[in-house]
């Protein structure tokens, strides 16, 4: 039950623990750090990667390695930028409340509320995937049987406790780095030792083979850049996370750092060993790469493997979902951006009534499972890619923004900072900009912006009747002050104890 006043901020004290007490925003910080780094793992591997990619391929042939490489080093880019904000302000609003400080409250207005747009119709159309995935052991299950099932547990499952969130959330990113893994050494056994029928055809010589590198030229191969940085959604979930880590300063900096390896791994790792084993000429739209190297390689049971695999794919980016919309409408409603019943927390200190509100949303979902089967996972998957470019635009931009504010002396600057500044941010703005322009002249990808008129109009109705309510909701907030002594935060001449108190050379005090 939903506790009916609102739950005071509680500072972390030392009668907690590092760590261990509630956070600023008077959450619960429940999440450790072998939670939070696979989290931040998860949201770099799902539906995007092992369904996805199979029409990807399909369009752009090996050079899909490259694009994958490329827009991986955009996402990077992204999440250090991400990661400069969190040390200068650890906050779960995150990207929000930043674009609220240095963008402008309107533009963090906007920001949290298409992110969490953006995780309810991710939602539905995973619960619709997993449903989907259930019939090749159950065909006889209804499909809106299945998706409903599974937004009642993953539901409940949010409500208990953050703890909870992140433990079935490290165990289906457990699953899933697992797969990936085991793909990986078996297809580089097939090519060294010649395991299986498939080591008789596959080579390394495949990459550039059967039509070359770019088999139908390289504007094809940009075209699928907006598939590839669908795939990418979700890896800015672990800044929602701040506001319930045991340890932000450590944890989430080291997750962001891990994360080169794993577009290298993950990604570009499985693809090019993938390509290798099989031609890129037999791949098909819609079939999982991942089942058409298993099928060749002939393991026995992979197509059961991999359709379980695929199954806790879906069902841990509907759990991601769950959690961050929850976050996201709670501080919009701090913020007075939302309804002010979404800032109420439970005694377990989880926003009950955000995720009951986003689940319910989800549950059409469910209904759409009922009406259509066969058309719903087209329906609504068509606003994610837009939301998500959207969100690491602000992302960049409130970063060019913090850097200008240090530079002039009006913010704290951070110890973790972004490799190459501003300058990375602008060039990562110019790479979304492309990708917009490139889901505009893609047929199947362009029905993806047709929403975002409606969803602007229904966005500036919202504003004009909050602003109306609390024209204080939408003021400028001044930002978090440098520290008196210039030799804080980092950089050359810091002071090595600054940052004792959280046991971090040179970490401000935030």
């Amino acid at each position: 039950m939903v506790d009916e006043t609102r739950v005071r901020p509680v500072a972390d004290g030392p009668e907690d623990g590092p760590g261990r007490g509630d956070g600023e925003e008077g959450y619960a910080r429940g999440l450790g750090g072998r939670q939070i780094q696979m989290i931040a793992i998860g949201g770099a591997i799902g539906t995007g990667l092992f369904l996805g990619a199979g029409t990807a391929i399909h369009r752009a042939g090996p050079s899909l390695v490259l694009m994958y490489a490329v827009a991986g080093a955009v996402v990077f880019c992204i999440m250090r930028a991400l990661g400069e904000l969190l040390t200068y302000r650890p906050v779960s609003g995150s990207f929000a409340d930043y674009a609220r400080e240095f963008l402008g409250p309107f533009t963090g207005y906007v920001t949290g509320w298409t992110y969490w747009l953006m995780w309810v119709v991710t939602g539905m159309a995973e619960v619709t995937a997993a449903a989907t995935y259930i019939d090749y052991w159950w065909p006889g299950v209804p499909q809106w049987t299945a998706a409903l099932v599974f937004l009642l547990l993953l539901a409940t499952a949010n409500l208990v406790s953050v703890g909870l969130f992140g433990e079935i959330e490290f165990w289906l990113s457990t699953v899933k780095v697992t797969a990936i893994i085991g793909m990986i050494l078996i297809g580089v056994g097939v090519l060294t030792l010649g395991v299986s029928a498939a080591g008789d055809t596959a080579s390394v010589g495949h990459l550039w083979q059967d039509g070359g590198f770019f088999p139908h030229g390289v504007g094809r191969s940009l075209l699928t850049l907006q598939m590839v940085m669908f795939a990418y959604l979700a890896v800015e979930l672990v800044g929602v996370t701040a506001g319930e880590a045991r340890d932000p300063r450590r944890t989430l900096p080291k997750a962001i750092n891990t994360l080169p390896w794993r577009i290298v791994l993950f990604y570009v790792g499985a693809l090019a060993v993938i390509l290798c084993v099989v031609p890129w000429t037999e791949f098909q739209p819609g079939v999982s790469p991942f089942v058409a190297a298993f099928a060749k390689i002939g393991i026995p049971f992979g197509a059961g493997v991999v359709n379980f695999v695929v199954l806790t794919a879906a069902l841990s980016s509907c759990n991601s979902g769950m959690y961050s919309t929850g976050r996201m409408l709670r501080d919009l409603a701090a913020n007075g951006q939302g309804p002010r019943t979404f800032d109420r927390l439970t005694a377990r200190r989880t926003p009950a009534v955000g995720i009951l509100a986003s689940v319910a949303v989800m549950g059409i979902g469910v209904w759409l499972n009922y009406v259509d089967p066969e058309g719903a996972f087209t329906y609504i998957t068509a606003f994610a890619t837009v939301a998500g470019v959207w969100t690491w635009s602000v992302i960049l931009g409130a970063h060019i923004r913090y850097r200008a504010a240090v530079r002039a002396g009006r913010a704290a600057p951070a110890w973790f900072t972004a490799p190459g500044g501003a300058v990375s941010s602008w060039c990562g703005l110019a790479f979304l900009a492309l990708v917009v322009v490139l889901i505009g002249l893609d047929d199947d990808a362009r029905v993806s912006l047709y929403g975002v008129p409606l969803w602007a109009a229904v966005l500036a109705a919202g504003y004009r009747v909050l602003k109306r309510r609390d024209p204080a909701a939408f003021a400028r907030r001044p930002h978090l002050p440098p520290p008196a002594d210039p030799a804080i935060g980092g950089g050359p001449g810091a002071d090595p104890a600054a940052g004792a108190a959280d046991g971090l050379p040179g970490t401000p005090a935030l």
